[in-house]
């Protein structure tokens, strides 16, 4: 006898609903920004372009105003679908999309509100019924426009917006690609940055949105692997878990490490460890900051441990070793001395003896 369980028919039905589904719908493709000036729009224009040179169907649907030359210069090769006015407010025309059938519509600026007497209240839902006729779309959107990122995104640039885009519709996407410009390419000065700050907060702050926008495009990732298998009827017997260890000394503005090794601990499920290896005879200044870096990583739920040992950078990877950890954050000083150059820095041993593990490095 065999000992195969036969498969529940209400499974199976549901199995080919959604695999008839999948192949009805069209693809979503969605290039995240995660600042003003990343080159977003560039990129998805571009890919367009490429498409079709490659012999696929693409119109633009959409545009945002004031096109760079670069873009104005790809545009004259591509088809446009022409705008529509309401209101006095421009928007897809998206009867001349369903009518026209192409197999890919390029659209911009995915947050945009429509004026009151649309069909739709936002461009988002019109790219809905692109889809749902089968017309993929690729698209673009600025992390600061995601509807649950909103009040982060404005602490961190001081900048409301008004359009927004639900986390479930960019969760829907077929493919997320994060335009990981540098950045100091950003718009320096630009409507994202604080103008009161100095440079390198706005670096800081920059760094924190790239962030923000990469775990965004590993959450939906997830959301895609989680979709696959339910659609394909397979159970996900596995799981992932991130021990993320955070290296504090008395002289490193750590908070920034600790804060971000929290977030990326709670965005994998896993456990967050802070280590310090003990120094004798500090200074009262050197003490009180390492004081608040422990305190601030007891705050947010680390294991804080204290090594006792001569050779420090062997003790943090012996722990390391021994709590299974898979990311090593650590502070670099740009104010690097002559032996170190000879003799290699401690980032330079920790990099070499951490076999297996991810090492990121924090400037300080």
């Amino acid at each position: 006898m065999s000992n195969m369980t036969r498969p529940d028919p209400e499974q199976l039905l549901r199995r080919v609903q959604a695999e008839d589904e999948f192949r009805k719908h069209g693809r979503l493709k969605i290039f995240l920004g995660y600042a003003p000036g990343v080159g977003k729009s560039f990129r998805m224009l571009d890919e367009g372009r490429r498409r079709r040179l490659r012999g696929e169907d693409v119109v633009v649907g959409a545009i945002q105003a004031g096109p760079s030359p670069v873009i104005q210069e790809i545009l004259r090769k591509m088809e446009l679908i022409p705008l529509k006015t309401v209101a006095g407010v421009p928007m897809i025309d998206v009867n001349a999309i369903l009518r026209r059938r192409p197999e890919v519509c390029l659209v911009d600026g995915l947050a945009y509100d429509n004026p009151p007497a649309s069909a739709h209240a936002k461009r988002w839902q019109d790219v809905e019924e692109l889809l749902a006729s089968g017309i993929s779309v690729i698209g673009s959107v600025n992390l600061q426009f995601i509807e649950e990122l909103r009040d982060e995104v404005e602490r961190i640039t001081g900048r409301e917006v008004n359009d927004t885009i639900p986390l479930s519709f960019v969760k829907m996407a077929d493919e997320i690609e994060v335009v990981d410009a540098p950045a100091d390419m950003c718009k320096e000065g630009g409507v994202m940055l604080r103008p009161e700050a100095t440079p390198a907060d706005n670096q800081q702050r920059l760094m924190e949105l790239r962030e923000k926008a990469l775990l965004l495009a590993a959450d939906v990732v997830d959301h895609q692997l989680e979709t696959y298998l339910q659609r394909h009827g397979i159970e996900q017997l596995w799981g992932a878990q991130e021990r993320i260890l955070v290296c504090v000394t008395p002289r490193l503005r750590a908070s920034t490490m600790i804060e971000s090794g929290r977030r990326n601990a709670d965005r994998f499920h896993g456990e967050l460890f802070v280590v310090y290896v003990n120094e004798p005879d500090l200074r009262p200044d050197e003490h009180a900051s390492l004081e608040g870096n422990l305190s601030l990583a007891r705050r947010l739920n680390a294991q804080v441990s204290l090594l006792e040992s001569e050779e420090p950078i062997h003790a943090i990877m012996e722990f390391a070793r021994q709590h299974g950890i898979t990311q090593i954050f650590i502070g670099h000083s740009s104010r690097e001395r002559w032996w170190h150059r000879l003799r290699g820095s401690f980032v330079d041993h920790v990099i070499r003896e951490a076999e297996g593990m991810d090492v990121r490095v924090f400037p300080n």
